[in-house]
């Protein structure tokens, strides 16, 4: 029901961000708790394979719309990556801050744009819960924010998404 209202709200173009210093362990912290019980309240399956590694890498980024996007990525690439690690890693180049979620699952669609339409799920023949709006929401919330989300190959195989958006102002590499 969230990404619904969510997606209305991003086709009604009434998401105004709030930009400021997010620390990128918190943000993906508070996204693991959010889908960590799951719709039910119980503890949801596979949310231990997840691996962060993000040091203290810190983006200028809304904390609530940044949180609704790493739980839709880390929600996909649980289902659709049933078995071995979810990787998150950040990385700081220049004036940009580029996060990514990997998996190890089926990989990169022939048309990786696909994922993004609303309403469109990877394999729509499958029994998986959900309606296919999480990554078309997550896009339009990081765009909101100035960023961009893209799809590229999980060295190996899978899908790696990279969220890329601007460092504040002030922080540097290192």
């Amino acid at each position: 029901m969230g990404n619904l209202l969510d997606s209305s709200r991003l086709a009604a173009g009434v998401v105004h961000p709030e930009l400021g210093r997010v620390y990128l362990e918190e943000a993906v912290q508070r996204a693991l708790v959010s889908i960590g019980r799951g719709k039910t309240g119980f503890f949801r399956s596979g949310i231990d394979r997840v691996r962060v590694d993000v040091g203290d890498a810190v983006a200028l980024a809304d904390p609530g719309l940044l949180e609704r996007v790493l739980a839709n990525l880390l929600d996909n690439a649980l289902r659709y990556a049933p078995e071995g690690p979810v990787r998150v890693t950040a990385c700081q180049l220049g004036d940009r801050v580029l996060l990514n979620v990997a998996d190890q699952g089926r990989g990169l669609p022939h048309d990786g744009e696909h994922l993004f339409e609303p309403f469109q799920r990877i394999g729509d023949h499958d029994n998986t819960a959900g309606i296919g709006l999480g990554l078309s929401v997550a896009r339009g919330f990081v765009e909101a924010m100035g960023g961009s989300l893209q799809p590229t190959e999980t060295p190996g195989g899978g899908l790696t998404m990279v969220v890329d958006l601007a460092a504040p102002p002030g922080v540097s590499v290192g």
